[in-house]
């Protein structure tokens, strides 16, 4: 007789795959374990946004005209923000694009904002606020004079321009038109020794707040000296986090200022001021350390730790290792030192802290198995495991606490091409950013979220199980037919009370008492959990609707 387990465990447990050597998969979901994070995993390829689930089926998919220019985020209400590349031969730096669109969850475009001209262009990151406004990212064009100006060595200006960082705050009006709420430029933040007849001149190691214009990283004087490839807000600290692949550091800025005050200085003190309050990762970058003392290498996609997850209030980043020799990728996880909430501690003419990162994720066999020299980004999920995107190759995998994957997808998107399972993808299958979301997430309330295809052709899920269902239990009852298209009929010699039909966020979509069939005609296809009850007893099985 099957035996019956309780409904509580049961339903918890039914919407959680298992793959068992599902090694065989070339692309797509490649390994997915039971001690895997469910929920939905958000990425962009080429001019397509999908949201899958821990089997690689699409729960949804977004199409614009524009290929990524590049973030993109899944909003609250089920809107989505993503960033997009339009042509501006005048702003030209990797990572650029110049629009922001918003859609809402059935694919219509809300919104679509273009912040590009002859002087500046959005690049790598936008976010959400939470008052509705949006953070743009944006390279602005200084020119050669005005370079020097602020104190940049002739020598070190090896082309005609230098790109500026700015952040500005819009608030969308209309359907194309945004107001500009609120500005800060790295370029009200600047010093420089080389020449006290310039503006911004001053003793560099004495004012760690201030960024050094004529420290170069790798930019080797090119125009492109500071490449910010991230900016992630904090709501808690009201902060902004900034990652310089270039300069291979972490900046913290202050957001709860006027314009006025993002433009001012406060001298290393707390106050309404644009300065940096904390920075991390290369100290040499102002005069406390040398090439021995830099940790981060081209990193990617620094962030604050929201609540709910075990780290909490750390910071998670992605460590390229770009350049360095060996060249591999790590993940760290810190706490930077504060003297109170969003204050950070720092003892003059010393490097910020900390010393070393309270965790570092790297390849535990082989450091150099683990390696994407751009792109990338981890994430800490509720249950303490990371979801890390190595976005140079297309890939994304899940750690759990003991550093073992629990889940590995390869995007099957190659030069845009939708590739079929079993081909092994070209190295032009690149994300810039995988986030997933909870299966509880606001944006998923009163959705349909039902399950789709997979992303790829010829997809292979037959290991894709539902854990606690095992097929061969159910022998004495026979459902049929499975896939089905309208009716479910159920083959048992018990007396069947009801049948209910649930969808993958474990809603009761449709009922029926005292029959042996069910009619699933007018649902839409996908992947259910059919509950049979039989007197006291009952049992559960996954359903596929065509």
């Amino acid at each position: 007789m099957l035996k019956i387990k309780p409904f509580r465990i049961l339903f918890y447990l039914s919407f959680i795959y298992s793959f068992n050597g599902y090694t065989q998969n070339t692309i797509g979901v490649l390994t997915n374990t039971q001690d895997s994070f469910n929920g939905y995993t958000l990425f962009t390829s080429q001019k397509e946004t999908y949201l899958i689930n821990n089997c690689g089926e699409v729960i949804n998919q977004w199409s614009s005209d524009f290929v990524p220019g590049n973030s993109v985020y899944l909003l609250e209400n089920g809107n989505l923000l993503r960033a997009c590349k339009i042509e501006n031969l005048d702003v030209d730096l990797p990572g650029a694009g110049g629009r922001v669109e918003l859609y809402n969850w059935e694919g219509t475009l809300l919104w679509g904002y273009d912040y590009s001209t002859s002087q500046v262009r959005q690049h790598h990151d936008v976010y959400p606020m939470p008052n509705g406004n949006v953070l743009i990212l944006a390279a602005t064009v200084m020119t050669s004079s005005e370079a020097i100006q602020a104190g940049r060595d002739p020598i070190n200006l090896t082309e005609s321009t230098l790109f500026n960082e700015q952040i500005i705050e819009v608030q969308p009006t209309g359907t194309t038109t945004a107001n500009i709420v609120w500005e800060w430029n790295i370029n009200d933040h600047l010093i420089q020794d080389f020449d006290n007849t310039k503006d911004n001149f001053g003793v560099i190691e004495e004012h760690p707040e201030l960024l050094d214009i004529n420290f170069l990283g790798v930019s080797e004087g090119k125009s492109n000296w500071l490449h910010v490839n991230s900016m992630q807000y904090d709501e808690t600290l009201d902060q902004i986090v900034l990652s310089t692949r270039i300069l291979s550091e972490i900046y913290i800025i202050d957001h709860s200022t006027t314009t006025t005050e993002a433009a001012s200085h406060t001298g290393g003190t707390y106050g309404k001021g644009g300065d940096i309050l904390y920075r991390w990762g290369n100290p040499q970058a102002y005069k406390q350390g040398t090439s021995n003392d830099q940790q981060l290498f081209g990193q990617h996609y620094p962030h604050y730790i929201p609540s709910g997850s075990p780290n909490a209030g750390k910071l998670i980043v992605f460590n390229n290792g770009n350049p360095r020799v060996p060249q591999f990728s790590e993940i760290f996880i810190l706490t930077p030192p504060t003297t109170a909430l969003g204050e950070y501690s720092y003892i003059a003419n010393t490097a910020y802290g900390p010393t070393i990162p309270d965790y570092i994720y790297k390849d535990p066999i082989d450091e150099t198995n683990f390696y994407s020299f751009f792109l990338s980004g981890a994430q800490e999920l509720p249950n303490g495991n990371i979801l890390i995107c190595s976005g140079a190759n297309g890939y994304f995998f899940e750690i759990d606490e003991n550093n073992n994957k629990v889940w590995e997808y390869v995007n099957p998107i190659s030069a845009g091409n939708i590739l079929t399972q079993g081909v092994n993808p070209v190295p032009v299958n690149s994300i810039f950013r995988a986030i997933r979301y909870a299966t509880d997430y606001a944006a998923f309330t009163g959705k349909d979220v039902t399950p789709g295809n997979p992303i790829e052709l010829n997809p292979d899920l037959s290991n894709c199980t539902v854990l606690e269902i095992e097929e061969n239990e159910l022998s004495n009852v026979r459902i049929f037919p499975n896939p089905t298209s309208e009716i479910l009929t159920i083959q048992t010699e018990q007396f069947i009370d009801r049948i209910e039909i649930y969808n993958a966020l474990g809603n009761l979509i449709l009922n029926k008492s005292n029959s042996k069939n069910i009619n699933l005609k007018n649902i839409s296809s996908g992947l259910y959990i059919i509950k049979i009850h039989s007197e006291e007893t009952y049992f559960s099985k996954k359903i596929i609707k065509q």
